[in-house]
């Protein structure tokens, strides 16, 4: 360990860059930098040392033989300083949010060529409500949540710090002085985690079958094919109009998602504890987890589109984990307004308790793009067989390391 941070140290000293804040850099020196970053985030997302409970890391939720995303099909998990504290919201994937811009409230962009006049709302941002802009600022929110590592303040994320294996590591990449600082160690914390997880090998090595289609490597079957026909078709699943399923015009490969944030009305989910007080509502958007948007109507109930990349290998979906197979979750886009009764709960006289999560204030924010806009009693906008060849199609989007 002492010769890995000796090496650590000489490459930092000679990149000028052991610091937390070291100021302008070489492309080389920046390599150089980035490479340390990564090697020491990666070994903090592993460590339970740096929670309260001391034992819980980042990868116990964000699983990486799980496109690191929940290993269980709980709809919340378990953290606080003895592990009983449950969580408000679904475990997000940390895959393939490299490109994700940061939140803006008016997105132009345009699928007219040469038309960026349209405005597309609230897009981008990480996190369900789109909160944090960047990796480093997404770390900070579990190494301080009550209900996740539940670390009491940065002076603690830091006295935990102090004490690992790679203290040395640390001190070579952010100065000697840095453990006397504890901002200064967590703002250093939260920038290697973030480093580390944008490393493409790990978090968007575009790796799947559906990848090797794309390049002409592979072929997708019949039902496949069928399936990426109706994800795409405006008129039958739509599902491309939010998850781009395209190249990009500069051959970037597609990325399954807009970074939109959109109100479906997902079923109230009973299974999440904090839901047994009706009076509490996850509101994306406005709230309550979210706060500059508190009391902007028009916002409340949006949730951030989610990457479909890796889809097929969670086990519970949505922001709230209510759905529990992919099949499920593709069934309810095709059907959510024409066979309501089949998704939402009966009241006493039987009527349907229709978007029973999201209040008839905010049912104007809901999208009605197709497959949603039916009338109940329409015919669906999916037959069972063709929600079959969507799922099919969407299990082609699983990378190679996760087969």
């Amino acid at each position: 360990m002492f010769g890995l941070a000796m090496t650590l140290s000489a490459t930092l000293v000679h990149a000028g860059s052991g610091s937390v804040h070291p100021g302008p850099m070489s492309r080389a020196d920046a390599f150089a930098r980035a490479q340390a970053l990564t090697a020491l985030g990666r070994k903090m997302f592993f460590d339970p040392s740096l929670s309260a409970s001391g034992k819980q890391a980042c990868s116990s939720c964000h699983d990486p033989h799980h496109a690191f995303g929940p290993a269980s099909a709980a709809p919340v998990e378990m953290g606080g300083p003895h592990l009983d504290q449950p969580g408000l919201r679904a475990v997000p994937s940390l895959r393939y949010l490299q490109a994700v811009p940061a939140f803006t409230e008016h997105f132009y962009d345009s699928e007219d060529e040469g038309d960026e006049s349209v405005d597309n709302g609230p897009t981008g941002g990480l996190t369900w409500d789109g909160r944090a802009d960047r990796g480093r600022d997404q770390a900070r929110i579990p190494l301080l949540s009550p209900f996740e590592m539940a670390n009491k303040d940065a002076a603690a994320v830091a006295a935990g710090l102090r004490k690992t294996a790679y203290a040395d590591e640390f001190k070579a990449a952010f100065g000697d002085a840095v453990f006397d600082h504890p901002d200064d160690a967590f703002d250093a914390a939260v920038e290697a985690l973030g480093t580390f997880e944008q490393s493409a090998a790990d978090f968007y090595p575009y790796s799947s079958h559906y990848d090797a289609f794309l390049a002409g490597k592979a072929t997708l079957s019949a039902q496949e094919l069928h399936g990426r026909a109706l994800f795409e078709d405006e008129t039958k699943g739509n599902c491309a109009s939010c998850h781009l399923s395209e190249p990009a015009n500069d051959g970037e490969p597609p990325q399954f998602t807009d970074f939109g944030l959109i109100a479906v009305a997902v079923p109230r989910n009973p299974a999440i504890p904090a839901n047994a007080d009706p009076a509490y509502v996850d509101l994306g958007l406005c709230g309550p987890q979210r706060t500059d948007f508190h009391g902007r109507s028009e916002y409340c109930g949006l949730f951030r589109t989610p990457t479909l990349r890796n889809v097929a290998l969670r086990k519970s979906f949505f922001h709230n984990g209510y759905f529990h197979t992919l099949r499920d979750a593709v069934a309810f886009y095709a059907s959510r307004d024409s066979d309501p009764g089949h998704w939402y709960p009966k009241n006493a006289d039987g009527t349907i308790r229709q978007n029973d999560d999201l209040p008839k204030a905010y049912w104007a924010n809901l999208n009605q793009d197709p497959p949603f806009g039916k009338k109940p009693g329409d015919k669906p906008a999916l037959t069972d067989p063709e929600i079959d060849d969507i799922v099919a199609f969407l299990q082609t989007l699983t990378d190679a390391d996760q087969q």
